[in-house]
């Protein structure tokens, strides 16, 4: 007789504090920065960082990223606000269609809480033995997607009979993800009016991360190509752009900062700017740039700014999260 499985989907954030408070987010920067996948570097390159991140950046950088948090916090994280939001969504959508195989639904951050690596044990223990995990970053970067794989290839070596785990890698050109940023930007547009160009702006990475092989400039882009066709626009209408760099390396280009302050004096005086590779709105949307390069844009000349909030829990975004599933999980949801 066949021994009934037990599946679970996982929806993976990146991290957020626990707090809006230097101590928390101190916590924070230490467990995202020492991940080798996020800064790279073996041997002196390695301790040369550690040195820099333990004697300079968290003593410095905390009190101000937490003043900067506190500026978008309500009673908790945006980002993990809209995650539960997230998975309470997902759940209601694969009840109604698998009604009672429909899989529990569970949600998880690289770094802080609720962690991915404290809950695959615990889904263990509660005889779980398949698991989907879906990152929420639809382009794969070794920076964000690995380090789950990282997460999960330490789980699973510490078993005796190790859980069917799937993740789903990447979903930069997964149609039902891009009708879902074409919806959202259209229903922006239907409400607030059209601009001169649409941004498409993207966390950035080290140019040298793509230089040796990190397929995410060339998903970005691809994205940015399916989205602009899927709305009908022109080459002169949208350009796509990158944020968010930190430290003296050169980072991917064009500079999202950079092209606000330039395109005023190049006759765009008015834009939106949406944020694709951010599946929930965060720190780095809601005050970089709907704040920061605002100011940065208005300053430069320009008259009208406006940020396009991300899919967050969006019936589209939704609607592509159970396509997912059914894609990658519907042989266990079947069997059940």
């Amino acid at each position: 007789m066949r021994t009934q499985q037990k599946t679970a989907i996982i929806l993976a954030n990146l991290g957020t504090p626990d707090k809006a408070e230097a101590g928390a987010v101190r916590r924070y920067l230490n467990e995202f920065l020492s991940d080798r996948r996020v800064v790279e570097g073996n041997g002196l390159r390695r301790l040369l960082w550690l040195a820099v991140l333990k004697g300079i950046i968290l003593n410095v950088r905390p009190g101000r990223v937490a003043k900067a948090y506190a500026s978008i916090w309500e009673d908790d994280s945006p980002m993990r606000k809209i995650l539960n939001q997230q998975v309470s969504e997902l759940k209601l959508a694969l009840q109604e269609r698998f009604a009672d195989n429909a899989p529990e639904v569970y949600s998880a951050m690289t770094y802080g809480q609720p962690g991915l690596s404290r809950l695959l044990p615990e889904l263990a223990k509660n005889d779980y033995t398949q698991l989907l995990i879906v990152p929420l970053y639809p382009q794969y970067s070794a920076t964000t997607t690995a380090p789950i794989y990282d997460q999960v290839a330490k789980f699973q070596m510490a078993q005796r009979e190790v859980m069917d785990i799937r993740i789903v890698k990447s979903y930069y050109d997964h149609p039902a993800y891009i009708e879902a940023l074409a919806g959202s930007i259209r229903d922006f547009r239907e409400q607030q009016g059209s601009a001169d160009k649409l941004m498409l702006s993207y966390h950035g990475i080290p140019k040298e991360y793509a230089d040796k092989g990190d397929p995410y400039p060339h998903q970005c882009h691809r994205t940015s190509e399916l989205l602009a066709a899927k709305l009908g626009l022109n080459d002169s209408e949208w350009i796509t752009t990158f944020q968010s760099r930190f430290g003296p390396k050169e980072w991917l280009q064009p500079y999202t900062d950079k092209t606000l302050e330039k395109l005023p004096g190049q006759g765009v005086k008015n834009i939106q700017v949406a944020c694709p590779a951010f599946s929930a709105d965060c720190l780095e949307t809601l005050e970089e740039i709907a704040l920061e390069n605002r100011d940065v844009f208005k300053e430069a000349g320009g008259d009208s700014y406006a940020y396009i909030p991300a899919l967050n829990a969006s019936a589209g975004f939704i609607t592509l999260l159970a396509e997912l599933v059914a894609e990658q999980a519907g042989d266990w949801v079947q069997e059940r």
